[in-house]
């Protein structure tokens, strides 16, 4: 089996391997895409995400899907041949967490492509089948590993709560920002103001419906001028960077709503509390989704949102180095990666 470890920053190679074998409670998937998220490059850049230190050599990989290959004896649910994809945050089912329906915060979680588990840049996977979930016959491998971040993207959503001709602004356009973009158009936002630096993502969120804007000295002026003073509803913050997370302080109204949803690179938050607290904020720090697979399909399945136009670069496995550093550069109007095992 073909596979790809990081060996060390910036250290990716092309390995060869033994295929995996299945537990008795395990489905074996071949494979058929992973998309190459921000957190993949923390750990490919600076071998690490947060307090989150890389073992290596660790294969990375996290948004992916899979075609089944072998089931376990007794199992209805899926079927040789059917394409899935894959939750990949492995909870445990029993801990205090999870026993009150939040798996997103399971007190046992695995993760693929973080330590100790081994994720999906390889040709051959053993799973769980409860974390795989079968795709109708019209969708492409590529929009079953969407579905991940699809899933972040529909969580975030959900704990914001904004009603309907309400504004929201999102700092930072890469794929998850551009899916909230979508999901506010669905949604019935009055606005949704999309805040990028980058020109070419910019471009596609205005495609979606949103109001492009430059992360500059004119920002604050142009929201309050499209909020008549006020500031919007709801500010989802996606970048990961501090100056980030300090600009939706700035550009939510007062008694309104902020979600933190990226992960910056320095292993903290950095507001201004006195703005925070004379606005009476409401901020909320975002753990990945829960809950979300059934209802990302049928969006997808349904027209309602568009995965297609994200995936703007492809390689082979044996490419996997050169999509890293062109997602981590933001090079060539990347958008996603997706890398084809």
């Amino acid at each position: 089996m073909k596979a790809v470890r990081l060996f060390g920053p910036h250290d990716l190679r092309l390995v060869q391997e033994e295929a995996p074998t299945c537990k008795a409670n395990e489905v074996l998937l071949r494979v058929r895409a992973v998309t190459v998220c921000h957190s993949d490059i923390h750990y490919y850049r600076d071998g690490r995400i947060g307090d989150t230190v890389s073992k290596v050599p660790l294969i990375l990989g996290h948004e992916f899907c899979g075609e089944v290959l072998q089931v376990p004896a007794g199992l209805d649910e899926l079927h040789i041949g059917d394409l899935v994809a894959v939750e990949p945050a492995i909870s445990c089912g029993y801990c205090h967490s999870c026993r009150e329906g939040n798996p997103n915060i399971c007190e046992n979680l695995l993760f693929s492509g973080t330590p100790p588990l081994d994720g999906a840049l390889r040709e051959y996977i053993p799973y769980r089948p409860e974390f795989c979930f079968p795709l109708p016959q019209d969708f492409t491998a590529e929009e079953g590993a969407l579905l991940e971040p699809l899933g972040v993207a529909l969580y975030a959503w959900d704990l914001g709560h904004l009603r309907v001709a309400e504004s929201v602004a999102i700092i930072g356009c890469g794929p998850i920002g551009l899916l909230l973009v979508q999901l506010a158009k669905i949604a019935g936002a009055s606005q949704a103001l999309a805040v990028e630096p980058l020109a070419f993502r910019r471009d596609l969120a205005a495609l979606w419906g949103g109001i492009p804007l430059a992360p500059d000295e004119h920002l604050e002026q142009q929201v309050a001028t499209l909020t008549d003073g006020r500031g919007v509803d709801l500010v989802i913050e996606t970048a990961g960077t501090l100056p980030a997370q300090e600009e939706a302080i700035r550009l939510v109204k007062r008694g309104g709503k902020v979600l933190l949803v990226g992960i910056p690179a320095e292993d903290r938050i950095e507001l201004t509390h006195h703005t925070a607290r004379r606005k009476d904020l409401e901020i909320h720090v975002v753990r990945r989704m829960k809950h979300t697979y059934p209802r990302a399909i049928t969006l997808v399945q349904r027209g309602m949102i568009d995965l297609r136009p994200l995936i703007t670069h492809r390689f082979p496995l044996e490419c996997a180095a050169e999509a890293f550093q062109i997602v981590g550069d933001y090079a060539d109007g990347v958008i996603k990666a997706a890398i084809i095992p």
